[in-house]
């Protein structure tokens, strides 16, 4: 097994076992339920979030010095270090998809196309891709997220370690800010009223299962899909697919001001196959960690997956989990809330 290193770190040695926290791709998926889900299930753990004010905590100064939130993933993975790997998640139902709210689906031929490679690239805001802004322990950290289609109309993606400690508490102040730019938030603040995250994350910190979504309170009266549209996602999809990403890196050598992307095929994570992750060239650092992985070569493409993690000061691949049924029932359960 090769030795992981964390991007928080802006890809410095820190312990023998640290690892870059984002996300990766595909699990098995059904149409947002209307109807009221419980806030946590055997297989999903949520967190009903009952503090207010967390739009004006989140001034210009405090979003620009937040710290890259996949310090949190390598914490949670010195915590397991002595734990048995979990099994590989069983794969081989059939993909399953949740259409785009507002934006225009790619054309099944777009889908599979296989993107140009690229490590990362300077993008213009999408309305439904943001910052993510939380409080863990006292201190403020910045991920990425993205707004995807939900019966409530106010869900968001993210990595499971930007919602919670893996293992441990679940974060306060979370705040989504879709089209970040330069300090700048078009479209407002907008702040969670539940968080949810597979149970396997929030009891072990199993980077198998990194992803978490946030429900969204109104805002002015409105819903987050009717402002800035939501993602269509598919489940259990293929392995090996092209692959666009999305994120906003915070440390060096970037400044998480700005929206970058990643592209390309993916393939296995040959260090820690024990995750069931896959990788794609890229080079963004932590601040990125929870932004969407879209099949094919465009954000309005399915998302399939999140930044979760990369490898050392000369990583050139970022990895996420697998989408299979454990992280579509965590979605399920927070788009039916």
């Amino acid at each position: 097994m090769r030795t992981p290193k964390t991007l928080a770190t802006s890809l410095l040695t820190l312990s023998a076992a640290a690892l870059l926290a984002l996300s990766a791709a595909g699990a098995a998926t059904a149409s947002p339920a209307p109807a009221k889900a419980p806030l946590s299930t055997s297989d999903v753990t949520g967190h009903t979030v009952t503090e207010s004010g967390a739009a004006d905590y989140w001034t210009a100064d405090r979003m620009r010095n937040a710290v890259p939130g996949d310090v949190l993933a390598d914490k949670a993975m010195n915590r397991r270090m002595s734990a048995k790997p979990a099994a590989a998640p069983l794969e081989g139902a059939a993909p399953s998809t949740v259409e785009a709210t507002a934006p225009k689906k790619q054309s099944q031929a777009a889908l599979a196309q296989t993107p140009q490679t690229k490590a990362n690239a300077s993008e213009t805001p999408v309305p439904h891709i943001g910052k993510v802004f939380f409080t863990l322990g006292g201190t403020n950290y910045v991920c990425s997220g993205n707004s995807v289609s939900s019966g409530n109309k106010s869900t968001v993606s993210t990595a499971g370690h930007c919602v919670n400690e893996g293992p441990g508490a679940f974060a306060t102040k979370f705040t989504f800010v879709p089209a970040y730019l330069n300090g700048a938030s078009p479209y407002g603040k907008w702040t969670a009223k539940a968080l949810y995250a597979p149970t396997q994350w929030s009891s072990s910190g199993d980077m198998t299962y990194d992803t978490g979504f946030a429900v969204m309170s109104t805002l002015n009266g409105q819903y987050l899909s009717d402002v800035v549209g939501a993602s269509g996602l598919q489940f259990n999809a293929a392995r090996g697919l092209g692959y666009k990403s999305f994120g906003y890196p915070a440390a060096a050598p970037f400044n998480g001001e700005s929206l970058k992307s990643c592209s390309g095929a993916a393939t296995n994570d040959p260090y820690n196959p024990q995750f069931n992750t896959q990788g794609i060239p890229c080079n963004m650092t932590g601040g990125s960690s929870g932004g969407p992985w879209f099949i094919g070569s465009s954000a309005s493409g399915y998302q399939n997956s999140i930044n979760s993690y990369g490898y050392g000061s000369n990583s050139t691949k970022m990895y996420g989990p697998y989408w299979g049924s454990v992280i579509q029932q965590a979605y399920t359960t927070a788009a039916a809330s």
